[in-house]
């Protein structure tokens, strides 16, 4: 879908607000909870304590909003229809990380992970709680990336260069898999003019990177979105049952006006993924492919690289 119908998507949902402790117990919190975990929409009544009116709201963190209210009552009005296997999952004695890998490993997709870990069903029963939203989609991005990552050790390594590209909704995204251990780089590229960087002159490139030994910190400068693209990247490697030094260039383009979401970003960059990529024998060889796809000149990009600045034995004998 393009920008307007995804906004319009957003303008018509009506969500509801209820106040709650974040380890509250309440009937409220144990329906939604049922709710997050139902493979099918449930039917619900609500009630509002007053009259909802139509707006939507814009900012340059979140996602379009359309109309809220307070909610007064909410009733199913049908059973909702929870999977053993879910509801097994969720019922034993697990911390929240290794429950959403099973629930991962089960067949359930990284939207549903994150709505029924934003429940607060996941944990040891003394920690259950409420995670909001934002959070709860970065950990799961986070979660899922970590233990693949894990296998993706153990894979071979892959002996040529991988460029994949997916481009969609103002962002390009060019995907350079080399051999070598395990290390991951993502870039982002904002062009002026955006929400983010009206006040810029001048593109401005943010830069982010793990060893093989992972990383300790939150990924600041590029949050969700570094998380969304390294998912996508460990997908892949681990269906393909490789191992690769992976680089992920993303150029943020002036038509990028409304933020849509990290998903957006996890989507692109699988969409990339599942392409046929352009094989390369030599880095320079891949290097000069991407440098035709990116706006921006490599050499911008190379310049603050950890990845691309290494020299390997490889490298000289190729180059």
């Amino acid at each position: 879908m393009g920008y307007d119908d995804i906004i319009k998507l957003r303008s018509m949902l009506l969500r509801s607000k209820e106040k709650e402790s974040i380890f509250s117990r309440s009937k409220f919190i144990g329906e939604m909870q049922q709710l997050a975990m139902s493979v099918k929409p449930t039917d619900v009544e609500l009630s509002f304590k007053n009259k909802p009116f139509y707006r939507v709201s814009f900012s340059d963190i979140i996602q379009p909003m359309g109309p809220s209210a307070e909610l007064e009552k909410m009733r199913m009005t049908e059973n909702p229809k929870i999977p053993q296997k879910i509801d097994y999952i969720v019922s034993d004695d697990l911390k929240a990380a290794e429950a959403s890998f099973m629930l991962y490993g089960s067949g359930q997709d990284i939207y549903k992970i994150t709505t029924i870990l934003s429940s607060g069903v996941l944990g040891s029963e003394q920690k259950k709680k409420l995670v909001p939203t934002r959070y709860s989609i970065t950990a799961v991005d986070d979660i899922i990336a970590k233990q693949l990552m894990k296998r993706i050790k153990t894979y071979k390594q892959i002996n040529e260069y991988l460029v994949y590209e997916s481009f969609f909704l103002d962002n390009g995204f060019v995907i350079l898999l080399m051999p070598g251990g395990w290390e991951y780089e993502n870039f982002e590229a904002w062009a002026p003019g955006t929400p983010w960087s009206m006040q810029m002159k001048e593109p401005t490139i943010l830069q982010e990177y793990e060893s093989f030994k992972g990383r300790t910190t939150y990924a600041e400068s590029e949050g969700g979105g570094y998380y969304a693209a390294r998912l996508a990247v460990a997908e892949s490697l681990d269906q393909m049952r490789k191992q690769a030094r992976a680089v992920v260039f993303r150029e943020i383009y002036e038509g990028y006006v409304v933020p849509l979401g990290v998903w957006q970003v996890r989507e692109n960059a699988r969409n990339a993924m599942r392409q046929k990529p352009s094989k390369f024998s030599t880095m320079k060889e891949a290097m000069n492919f991407i440098s035709s796809k990116l706006r921006l000149p490599i050499d911008n990009y190379i310049k603050i690289s950890k990845i691309l600045q290494q020299r390997r034995i490889d490298s000289f004998l190729n180059l």
